[in-house]
């Protein structure tokens, strides 16, 4: 499926799943973990200090720390059609991971194959299904209230003059899928539990896409800026049970008329809305 102009593609198995974004070569990213429980691949080079500043694919999968293997499917896939960060000895593909915690953990979670599958469902223009679907098959919300709210995979799409900016976020969150009116999608009370014996099976983690011509250190901005969506989608959010992660993408189309500060709000509310998306609600 076309995400502006990357091209995204799922695999789903049994109560977790792989879902995979290929920009256009030479898409320049950035990013930023909030959350206290990270499953992270390739996330240093994102930093705005790091020499490279290109990514090849981003893939989001269930399975923690586990299901981060899925990207070494996609560099294979990648590396077949010399696609990477050039080196003497051929091409090197830039891969970032970012998992979720799911129930295949204890099971089958996402390995190589996996990834392979949605890379290649994403090359071929497959359509992305959304909710529990990829990497939101296993997903969930309001763990913090001792529930198993819904969660899944969200997308949200909006235009800042010239540029536009897509929002697809993972969401298995161990607080509450906020409303726009900041009330909890599926009822608040006084049930909160501690997150005792194991409270470390969150994790919503989300790619910004925009066509704008941003730099490095802008694309870290634009990360940051979906954190913001997260506060205002999510409560809690960023604890220390979550492994919250954003990774900003921008492809470069777009060079007259961008104003960063109008894309960053733009996305703060792209973001807030792929998110209740991604639990089956609206907008």
């Amino acid at each position: 499926m076309q995400l502006l102009t990357a091209h995204a593609g799922n695999w789903t198995g049994a109560g977790t799943g792989v879902t995979v974004i290929l920009p256009p070569p030479g898409t320049v990213g950035s990013g930023e973990v909030r959350g206290g429980a990270p499953a992270t691949r390739e996330f240093d080079l994102l930093h705005p200090l790091r020499t490279v500043d290109r990514v090849d694919a981003v893939v989001l999968s269930g399975g923690s720390a586990f299901g981060l293997a899925a990207a070494d499917g996609v560099m294979t896939v990648l590396r077949e059609r010399g696609l990477g960060f050039p080196t003497p000895y051929g091409p090197v593909p830039i891969v970032v991971g970012m998992s979720i915690f799911d129930e295949s953990v204890a099971t089958t979670p996402p390995d190589a194959e996996s990834g392979r599958r949605a890379a290649l469902a994403a090359l071929a223009g497959d359509p992305l299904a959304l909710g529990r679907a990829g990497a939101g098959a296993g997903a969930s919300t309001g763990r913090w209230r001792g529930r198993a709210d819904p969660g899944g995979l969200g997308r949200a799409d909006g235009r800042a003059g010239p540029a536009r900016v897509t929002a697809l976020a993972v969401v298995n969150a161990w607080g509450d899928v906020l409303t726009p009116a900041g009330e909890p999608v599926f009822g608040g009370d006084e049930t909160y539990r501690p997150a005792a014996p194991f409270g470390r099976e969150n994790t919503t983690i989300a790619v910004v896409l925009t066509d704008a011509a941003l730099g490095k250190a802008d694309c870290h901005l634009l990360a940051q800026s979906g954190h913001g969506g997260f506060a205002r989608a999510l409560h809690p959010a960023h604890s220390r049970y979550d492994g919250d992660a954003v990774v900003a993408l921008a492809s470069g189309e777009v060079t007259d008329g961008v104003d960063l500060d109008l894309l960053r709000a733009v996305t703060t509310e792209v973001m807030a809305s792929a998110i209740r998306r991604a639990a089956g609600t609206h907008p």
